[in-house]
């Protein structure tokens, strides 16, 4: 079964779509019982849910953060 999900279910609180796939709440909880057609309608959906917000900005973690740094450090280091 196709889906969109990306794993990153955090819902917007202004329009109520997913950062990640652009579902509704709903959208996400009936995917499995609703049918191709009505999953397949909600797909062509989606690319213009996206585009219409912002998402917010993604949390850096200690790994990133030090992986970063290194890359600074090395190119600090070239020059």
């Amino acid at each position: 079964m196709e889906s969109p999900c990306i794993l990153v279910c955090v819902l917007d609180p202004k329009t109520g779509y997913c950062f990640g796939c652009g579902r509704t709440g709903e959208e996400i909880a009936s995917w499995t019982a609703i049918s191709c057609e009505a999953r397949q309608a909600v797909m062509n959906l989606l690319p213009a849910r996206l585009a219409g917000f912002e998402r917010p900005a993604r949390r850096q973690t200690t790994r990133s953060r030090r992986a970063s740094q290194r890359r600074e450090a090395e190119a600090g280091g070239d020059a």
